[in-house]
C-alpha cells in the first residue's frame, strides 16, 4: 500500500466541492487573512476578514490567487466560483 493515507471522500467517489445539498456559507472555507484567526465564529461579513492591509490569501494555494486562478477576497470568495467549498464541514 505504500505511504498513501486513505481518504473515505475519495473512496466514495465525493470531491470537496460544495454539492448543491451542502450548506452554503458566506464565504469559502479556505479564505484565510490575519484577522481569520481571531474568529471565534464563521465570518459573516468581510469586515471580519479585512484589517488596514486588506491582504487575503487562498488556503489552498497559500496565494492571493484562489485554485481557479481567481483573486482570494471576501467580495469573491463566495459560492459562485468553481474553486469554494463550504466552511461547515458535513459528516
Amino acid at each position: 500500500m505504500g505511504d498513501e493515507l486513505f481518504n473515505p471522500e475519495e473512496a466514495a467517489g465525493e470531491s470537496s466541492a460544495a454539492s448543491p445539498a451542502a450548506i452554503q456559507t458566506a464565504f469559502c472555507g479556505s479564505l484565510r487573512s490575519k484577522k481569520f484567526f481571531l474568529l471565534n465564529a464563521l465570518a459573516t461579513d468581510a469586515e471580519q476578514y479585512l484589517d488596514a492591509s486588506n491582504h487575503c490569501w487562498c488556503r489552498e494555494t497559500q496565494q492571493v490567487i484562489g485554485p481557479d486562478g481567481g483573486r482570494a477576497t471576501p467580495s469573491r470568495c463566495t459560492s459562485s466560483r468553481s474553486c469554494y467549498t463550504s466552511a461547515i464541514e458535513l459528516a
